[in-house]
């Protein structure tokens, strides 16, 4: 009774820190998904090409991966503080200088500075929820903390229906959230946490550790990248309502929000591999069939697109979750860092190669994209699958919900892992 009294009262100490720090991440996440959407439409009003959409897109998650190596050291030599202010007040500008100038080289170098300045606010917010939550309770607070991050992604694509088509007011409303977000998190009387290193590489070692992690994150980067960068150009392309578009690219998202658990549950008792590849068959033939119904009703294919999202946005998660298998512990943070590398890279290459696709056949091919990736991407979990033998349920680690975040969750995730072994021995 003692323990659970004092758990009690450590939870409730943690409700007002804690619930500051998710409502700022909430908002900021609320406008990185508008800002997504809203710059995939007015890139279709102001007739660039889909391709060259795509390309600035990609430039978004070359600013991510170098933001991953560059704000570590920002935080380092001026402190969490000083470097989340900077990069909080680049961040809210950006938006608007969007609507200033509408070209196609401005735009990308915009997304590649807001890449860069996204990823250290993660960072930072991710370093305050490390130090803020205790051992026993890291696990619980990751979990609340993913799960804000997807539900504020889906809401961030309805208020694309705020403000005219071709106007400034949506623009100013990303700038907004991103300057609101900073008023929970900034008044939040926290500790210095400790600075974060940059992620190590480790490719040398990777592939031949888990050549099926190794290609899943990358193949979950084509996927997720191409659908962030290109999902609304699609379904305005191929002739839905503002609402039908805000509501298909929430609905995805949604539904892998709501998949993540379940599957995640399941593979932690069964081989993931093949797990792996029956998703990747299951969401081809989904984004086969999406293809085919592009342009029949909404309805259809956003039940389309939450059984897709469902199975795909689990597909990094399964792959970090395998790669941890076969490794030591003390090995996560290193192993854990390739892949997030790895993902990020296939985010740059997926909205670019997608939008060329869609160029070149019409706009429905986005799905054809999907469902090419999938396919020789199951191919490679059979040949893996005959080549190697199932891990031991014993040997297996626990599958965690990654969105391919900042290096500060790979910390807290490998620190709550850790704890549970701990309290299970």
């Amino acid at each position: 009774m003692e323990k659970n009294s004092l758990a009690g009262q450590a939870i409730a100490g943690l409700l007002l820190p804690l619930s500051s720090l998710l409502s700022g991440a909430g908002l900021l996440v609320v406008g990185v998904g508008l800002l997504f959407s809203v710059l995939g439409l007015r890139a279709v009003m102001a007739d660039f090409s889909t391709m060259v959409t795509g390309l600035i897109m990609s430039a978004y998650f070359v600013g991510y991966i170098l933001g991953t190596y560059l704000c570590p050291a920002i935080i380092r030599r001026v402190g969490h503080i000083r470097a989340f202010a900077a990069m909080a007040s680049i961040a809210s500008t950006v938006p608007i200088l969007h609507a200033l100038w509408v070209d196609p080289w401005f735009w990308g170098a915009l997304r590649l500075i807001a890449g860069i300045c996204l990823v250290g606010l993660y960072i930072v917010i991710e370093s305050w929820l490390n130090a803020l939550a205790p051992s026993n309770h890291r696990g619980k607070v990751f979990s609340i903390y993913m799960s804000v991050t997807f539900i504020a992604l889906a809401l961030g694509q309805w208020l694309i229906l705020v403000g005219e088509k071709n106007g400034f007011v949506q623009f100013a409303l990303v700038s907004v959230l991103f300057s609101f977000a900073l008023l929970p998190i900034t008044l939040t009387p926290i500790k210095e946490p400790v600075s974060v290193a940059p992620p190590q590489l480790g490719l040398r070692n990777l592939y031949h550790i888990s050549p099926l992690g190794f290609v899943g994150a990358i193949a979950s980067g084509l996927l997720n990248g191409a659908f962030y960068g290109m999902g609304a150009v699609y379904a305005q392309a191929v002739g839905f309502s503002d609402m039908g578009v805000a509501t298909f690219m929430a609905a995805t998202i949604l539904g892998g929000a709501l998949f993540q658990w379940p599957v995640g549950h399941y593979s932690d008792r069964h081989d993931r591999r093949f797990l792996m590849l029956w998703i990747c068959i299951g969401s081809a033939c989904l984004a086969t069939l999406g293809f085919f119904f592009s342009r029949a009703s909404e309805e259809t294919l956003i039940l389309i697109g939450i059984l897709y999202g469902g199975f795909v946005f689990t597909l990094y998660g399964l792959s970090v979750a395998h790669v941890n298998d076969l490794i030591d512990p003390s090995r996560v943070l290193e192993v854990t860092g390739g892949l997030l590398l790895l993902h990020g890279i296939g985010a740059v290459i997926g909205p670019t190669v997608a939008g060329a696709m869609m160029d070149i056949l019409n706009p429905e091919s986005l799905m054809l994209y999907f469902a090419l990736v999938l396919s020789l991407f199951a191919v490679f979990a059979v040949y893996r699958i005959k080549a190697a033998p199932a891990v031991p349920e014993s040997e297996k680690s626990h599958y965690v919900v990654m969105t391919g975040s900042s290096p500060v969750i790979l910390q807290v995730d490998s620190l709550a892992n850790a704890n549970e072994e701990n309290v299970n021995e």
